[in-house]
């Protein structure tokens, strides 16, 4: 399909974001559309074919990114709007990731709109706080929540407002020690066996086998992976940093066979129209296999990372290195994976035992 013979413009059907895909009929320019594009539809009200207006498919166009500017502002008093604007621009300018400046701008928003026609930067300490205790005791906001919309605030006040550090007296809620939850290799295995797509079968295996973050399997690029050596980059990951990781043995014949099934241009897993695979469809993938292994345990996606530490670990693998595979700034964040592996508990023997009674 040559774009050239195509004309796409971005627009509104039945109040859904499409591309209109414009051309001079010819039935080779349809078929071709129509193989590139199988979801492609034809609007007969508007006389032309046309997409959903997703990122994948701007990507694969060439077109330029939404403005999300309007998303951002709906809602918020013009009062406030630049502060918005102000605060974004500090975002990027610091290079924040774009999963970051997303959440941050969702906690910064929800303060706005409670705030209605008044400045947001008048708010002194104490009504700050008063804030906050509102999320926590009226909006159930849990600790990790709270601390979240605290460092985004703490982040407008501060740097784009440059105020004195102001928000050190303000108490953080405590976070829970809660241990990662985890699968056993048995019950991976069996939700293996429940996924017969092979490329859903790879997302989940690259996941378990290499410790990755579901961020981490879609942003994986072909040029990421060298299979002779057996090494993958893990590039840009959490915090910026790039670091390598082995490539299971066992994956390279579903690997290899995946390749040649679906031919991927750029990134390793790609939608339908290229570009990124969605990361919501890989934690679907995961919890239709786990529904249909009949597995009970309320654990997310993210599980198979804690796995792949867990049992790692538990096979006497370096604490240290197990640090650099998971990307981890801190040994203190891996050394949870020590609370979670059964091994050595289970050469411990109760007092209880030794009891004659």
């Amino acid at each position: 399909m040559d774009l050239k013979n195509y004309k796409f413009e971005p627009g509104a059907h039945r109040n859904k974001p499409v591309i209109w895909v414009r051309f001079p009929y010819h039935f080779h320019l349809k078929n071709a559309l129509k193989r590139r594009f199988p979801s492609a539809k034809w609007s007969q009200s508007n006389k032309s074919w046309y997409l959903l207006d997703t990122p994948a498919v701007r990507e694969v166009l060439y077109l330029p990114k939404k403005n999300n500017k309007d998303k951002l502002l709906y809602n918020i008093h013009p009062v406030n709007q630049q502060a918005m604007l102000n605060f974004v621009n500090q975002l990027n300018l610091k290079a924040y990731s774009e999963n970051t400046i997303r959440v941050y701008c969702t906690e910064l928003k929800h303060l706005l709109l409670l705030l209605n026609n008044y400045p947001v930067e008048k708010l002194t300490p104490e009504k700050l706080k008063s804030y906050f205790l509102y999320c926590l005791k009226y909006e159930k906001m849990k600790e990790r929540k709270l601390n979240g919309k605290i460092n985004a605030i703490k982040f407008y006040f501060e740097q784009v407002l440059h105020r004195e550090k102001m928000f050190f007296d303000i108490p953080r809620p405590k976070k829970p020690a809660t241990l990662p939850k985890t699968l056993t290799q048995r019950e991976i295995s069996l939700l293996f066996k429940q996924v017969t797509n092979i490329k859903h079968l790879l997302a989940l295996q690259l996941c378990y086998g290499m410790g990755l973050r579901v961020s981490e399997v879609v942003n994986l690029k072909l040029e990421h992976i060298n299979s002779k050596d057996g090494i993958v980059l893990i590039a840009q990951a959490k915090g910026k940093k790039d670091r390598y990781v082995p490539l299971p043995n066992s994956i390279l014949p579903l690997l290899r066979r995946y390749y040649f099934q679906y031919k991927p241009k750029k990134y390793l897993l790609e939608g339908r129209f290229g570009g990124q695979y969605s990361k919501g469809t890989v934690q679907t993938i995961f919890r239709k296999a786990l529904k249909n292994a009949g597995i009970k345990k309320n654990v997310g996606l993210h599980g198979l990372r804690h796995s792949y530490a867990s049992h790692l670990l538990q096979t006497g693998t370096d604490i240290r290195l197990i640090q650099d595979l998971l990307g981890h700034y801190s040994i203190k964040t891996t050394m949870i994976y020590t609370n979670v592996t059964q091994k050595q508990l289970n050469k411990i023997k109760s007092p209880l035992d030794s009891l004659n009674y």
